[in-house]
C-alpha cells in the first residue's frame, strides 16, 4: 500500500478555494491520508510554495505550515484546524511569517503551486522548539518511511 494524501477542500492539481487563502478566511484545508507503511510512529506535514514571489522568476520557497509528531493513529486534519483542533500530541513549527499554524496562500503575482507534503516517520521527533522547515527536514533525515504530496494552485483575484 502506498501513502496517499487527499483533501475534500481541493483536488490534486486543482485550485485551492478562496476560503483557505488571504483573500478569504484563511482557514486550513481538510487533509486525510491512508496507506501508512508498517513501522510508522508519527507523521510530519510541510506546506510550501516554490513559486515565490513570481512563478515566472521564482527566487525562494515560501513555507505556509509546519506540523510534526502527528500521532501514527491519526489519518486526518480537519478543515479550519486551529491549535485546539489539531490532533493531540501534534507539535507546531514556524511558517515563513514567523508564526505557528497555517498561513494561507497569498501570492503577490501569478498562479502559484502549493505543495502539501506528508511524511511517515519511524520515530517521534520530540520537542524541536518550533522548528522552521529546514530544521524539521534535518531532524527527519534517516526517519522517512514514505512521502505523499498533494498540490493545489492559487492566483489572487484582487
Amino acid at each position: 500500500m502506498t501513502l496517499k494524501l487527499t483533501s475534500t477542500s481541493f483536488a490534486d492539481g486543482g485550485a485551492i478555494p478562496e476560503q483557505h487563502t488571504c483573500e478569504g478566511d484563511e482557514i486550513s484545508p481538510q487533509l486525510a491520508w491512508s496507506g501508512a507503511p508498517p513501522g510508522t510512529k508519527s507523521f510530519a506535514l510541510i506546506v510550501d510554495d516554490p513559486d515565490a514571489p513570481d512563478p515566472a522568476a521564482p527566487r525562494m520557497t515560501w513555507v505556509h505550515w509546519v506540523l510534526y509528531d502527528i500521532p501514527a493513529d491519526v489519518a486526518e486534519i480537519v478543515e479550519d484546524a486551529d491549535p485546539a483542533d489539531v490532533p493531540k500530541g501534534c507539535r507546531d513549527g514556524l511558517n515563513d511569517w514567523g508564526r505557528s499554524g497555517y498561513g494561507g496562500p497569498c501570492p503577490p503575482v501569478g498562479r502559484h503551486r502549493y505543495f502539501h507534503k506528508l511524511y511517515a516517520l519511524d520515530t517521534l521527533l520530540g520537542d524541536l522548539k518550533y522548528p522552521k522547515k529546514a530544521q524539521l527536514e534535518k531532524a527527519m533525515k534517516g526517519h522517512v518511511l514514505a512521502e505523499a504530496v498533494l498540490m493545489g494552485t492559487y492566483q489572487k483575484k484582487r
